[in-house]
């Protein structure tokens, strides 16, 4: 009983580990801003094209998910994945790597694009169209495995054209990320 217990306290992310912590936790009383915080391995991939729950679930042990929404147009998010082993995270990015190329409409397209990053790390856009050209409102997403973890930010918003500059803070907050993921990752 014991060990079980161990166990499940060495898995799981500890509180103060994610980055937006802090930030969730402050008290804001405008109904316009919200933070959602969750430990639940099934919560859905935050990058997630085609909107299926199931995507890169198999195999977790452990999960953090925070995403802050101000309403009408931003949103941002946070979340760390632990899996059972380094195969099995590898699985969920070419899983995720499969939807980017498969889903998406005539007027929301997904790509992506390697980074040089952690094990392998993948830069998502989801972008709205019309008339075949750029729309304004979309989502850029860096998804970076390092061994048997996923760690995910996201911005969403009124972008514009895609541009190398839409990731300045997602890269940012990732490699401060994978400074760290090793204390509870098996690097």
């Amino acid at each position: 009983m014991m060990s079980t217990l161990l166990l499940a306290a060495a898995v799981a992310i500890p509180n103060g580990f994610m980055l937006y912590e802090k930030a969730a936790a402050k008290k804001d009383d405008n109904p316009e801003h919200s933070w959602e915080v969750t430990r639940r391995t099934s919560a859905k991939l935050v990058v997630n094209p085609c909107d299926r729950s199931t995507l890169a679930r198999s195999g977790r042990e452990a999960a953090k998910t925070l995403i802050y929404t101000a309403v009408p147009d931003y949103s941002k998010s946070e979340q760390v994945i632990l899996y059972t082993s380094k195969a099995t995270a590898k699985k969920a990015m070419r899983d995720l790597r499969a939807a980017v190329r498969a889903c998406g409409t005539k007027n929301y397209r997904y790509s992506g694009k390697k980074v040089k990053l952690g094990d392998e790390s993948l830069a998502v856009i989801g972008q709205a169209y019309s008339r075949g050209k750029p729309a304004i409102g979309g989502e850029r997403g860096i998804v970076t495995r390092r061994a048997n973890a996923l760690v995910i930010y996201t911005v969403g918003g009124e972008w514009g054209p895609p541009a190398t500059a839409d990731f300045r803070m997602q890269l940012k907050d990732s490699r401060k990320m994978l400074g760290k993921i090793c204390k509870i990752a098996a690097c």
